[in-house]
């Protein structure tokens, strides 16, 4: 008998855990064909706990028989060691929650092409936030509205919600100035990066300049991470290396802090470390004294600032809010506000929109094409989809190759 198979779209109000929960309990009352089946979870948080794991016990769950650690492998290795693993328990359906984030193109068209196989034995039921995502034999569509539910006949009766009057304010100017006055801010000659015998960079040239707005493209395990890694300090595979941070050499003598000082830097990642409880306007102030939240009584010259961005990005009415009460979207857009807000030499997004709806994926964009066009920041972007409405000048696009991934440059 012929499987159905699900995408149930979901948006940064989508209460997603509980209904995950629901689905795995056989208590959903909304997918009923599922009651009493055996389910199994595809999502980033089950591949955490695997690593963690391997990580604390040495213990090898997911990829049994191989040398390689999980943590070593790159996302698309992952996902698909995985993915082979769930379907090794031969459950009656599989729950990917948003499965194509944080990987390339090529890697998303692989995870796809083993999802069809294995339609026929398994019921996919996909929790996704774009629609570009939507596997192509699926047959039934339904939105995750709060804890509701509803139904459609198809993926294009899900009209978009509108965009609120997105960023017609200005910029608000910088609470000082940075005391570099050079053109290039960081540049890489002929850099190369070995992991043991894994070459993962090789000769790469790169000139960043004041001003530019960058998109740093390539697939998973081209080394992205390895270049930022390096520019932000944290790799000590620079040094004795043609790299220069900031007019200085690589090992010349700067502190970590000194780099990093220059540099605003954003992942989804760093939001989990603000777990206490700080109202939206402390966290925009926060940027300002490079803190974990506010400890400090604010200047009202802070408070000023403060009002300037959130007045920006329409959020002043909640200024007063709990950070961690408000929606993915929201926190998303507070955090880059707050990288944003000392206007650094250099601003780093490493995958900023992964796990965005549609809707706050281009308020996202547009608040960094704002940003890159009205300031005189760096702004590298770091994504491995291409996202729509995203303007940048130029991209470095990486490509593998067995010696390690050459660099080249687009103008865009």
């Amino acid at each position: 008998m012929t499987k159905s198979h699900w995408a149930i779209f979901t948006d940064n109000n989508s209460l997603k855990g509980d209904f995950i929960h629901s689905l795995q309990k056989g208590a959903n009352n909304d997918l009923k064909e599922l009651k009493d089946l055996n389910g199994a979870l595809f999502s980033k948080k089950v591949l955490e706990r695997f690593i963690d794991e391997e990580d604390r016990h040495d213990t090898k769950v997911i990829n049994v028989g191989k040398n390689q650690s999980v943590k070593s492998m790159s996302s698309g290795e992952q996902k698909k060691a995985l993915l082979n693993y769930l379907l090794s328990l031969n459950p009656d359906f599989l729950i990917l929650d948003n499965p194509f984030d944080n990987l390339d193109v090529e890697s998303q068209a692989d995870l796809k092409v083993r999802l069809n196989q294995v339609r026929m034995d398994v019921i996919i039921v996909q929790l996704i936030s774009r629609k570009e995502d939507v596997l192509p034999f699926t047959d039934r569509f339904a939105k995750l509205t709060g804890k509701e539910l509803y139904f459609y006949d198809n993926s294009e009766q899900l009209t978009p919600i509108e965009l609120p009057k997105s960023f017609d304010k200005s910029i608000p100017e910088p609470p000082f100035h940075y005391d570099y006055d050079k053109d290039i801010l960081i540049e890489l000659k002929g850099v190369s990066v070995k992991y043991l015998d894994k070459a993962i960079l090789q000769n790469i040239h790169w000139s960043i300049k004041k001003g530019e707005f960058w998109e740093l493209r390539g697939r998973n395990g081209s080394g992205k991470t390895t270049i930022l890694s390096m520019i932000t300090g944290e790799n000590p595979k620079g040094y004795g290396q043609e790299l220069y941070i900031f007019d200085n050499k690589k090992g010349s003598g700067e502190s970590v802090w000194e780099i990093k000082k220059r540099i605003g830097y954003f992942t989804p990642s760093i939001t989990d470390k603000f777990t206490g409880y700080h109202s939206v306007e402390h966290m925009i102030i926060s940027g300002l004294t490079d803190s974990i939240g506010l400890y400090t009584k604010p200047s009202e010259i802070q408070k000023r600032l403060a009002k300037q961005w959130l007045q920006l990005i329409d959020m002043w009415s909640i200024k007063d809010h709990l950070f961690h009460d408000l929606t993915m979207g929201q926190r998303r857009l507070i955090m880059c506000a707050r990288a944003m807000v000392k206007h650094p030499p250099l601003l780093i997004l490493d995958e900023p929109t992964a796990g965005l709806d549609d809707q706050s994926a281009a308020l996202f964009a547009a608040l960094v094409n704002k940003f890159a066009k009205a300031s005189n920041t760096t702004t590298i972007f770091v994504s491995h989809r291409k996202e729509p409405g995203l303007n940048p000048d130029l991209i470095y696009q990486l490509e593998v190759d067995d010696q390690g991934s050459k660099g080249y440059v687009i103008k865009n």
